[in-house]
Parts: structure tokens; C-alpha cells; sequence
């Protein structure tokens, strides 16, 4: 059974820093292309960031690029999202999806193209 575990969200003030954790099984991550989302309060669901450790390709969302890092652990069958120089607007709950399309690129931020998901993880940013 596949699944997608997120953790390490949290409460932070602007500036911080968080490193959310996404934990996959019932698959090993050279198979598939791991997606990171957010949905804000109000808003829609938006894709941030993705990573293809067998194409070796990754991707930013304008919104977080040259302030998150996306990594993998392949012997962890773990993908790491870090997060720096946090902002208000960065709070929202945190996803990771998996993509049979070992891929990333400008369609990664499509919600369409993941084929599992995680639970989700709240990230707070105060002011």
C-alpha cells in the first residue's frame, strides 16, 4: 500500500525556519516524481516544489524559489522540504504527492499529475 506520511510543521515567526519531512512506503522514490503543495485559508491548492531523484530534476514555485529546498533520501524513502526565511503568506497546510511520472517540471505544479497523497501538515508563520 502506498503512503505518504508529512511531518514537522509548526508554529514559527518570520524569518524562521521549519524542515518538513515527507516519509513514503509502499514504494521506493527512483519510481516517482514527489510533489509538495500548500493550501492557504481561502485559497486554492498551490504546488511549490517537486523533485525526480532518477531524472535529476527538480522544481520551484516562484513563491518559495531561493528560500525552500527540496532533497531526497533515497535510503530513507524520504523526501525534505526546508524552509527558510518563513513569511506570513508561507502559512497554509503542506502536502506531498506522488507522481508515476518520474518527472519535474513547469506541469509539476499540476495537482492533476500526482497520483497519491499525504494528510497534510500545518505550518503557522506569525509576524
Amino acid at each position: 500500500e502506498v503512503q505518504l506520511v508529512e511531518s514537522g510543521g509548526g508554529l514559527v515567526q518570520a524569518g524562521g525556519s521549519l524542515r518538513l519531512s515527507c516519509a513514503a512506503s509502499g514504494f521506493t522514490l527512483d519510481d516517482y516524481a514527489i510533489g509538495w503543495f500548500r493550501r492557504a485559508p481561502g485559497k486554492e491548492r498551490e504546488g511549490i516544489s517537486c523533485i525526480s531523484t532518477s531524472s535529476v530534476t527538480t522544481y520551484y514555485a516562484d513563491s518559495v524559489k531561493g528560500r525552500f529546498t527540496i532533497t531526497s533520501d533515497n535510503a530513507k524513502n524520504t523526501v525534505v522540504l526546508q524552509m527558510n526565511s518563513l513569511k506570513p503568506e508561507d502559512t497554509a497546510v503542506y502536502y506531498c504527492a506522488a507522481s508515476t511520472v518520474p518527472i519535474c517540471d513547469r506541469g509539476s505544479y499540476l495537482p492533476g499529475v500526482y497520483d497519491y497523497w499525504g494528510q497534510g501538515t500545518q505550518v503557522t508563520v506569525s509576524s
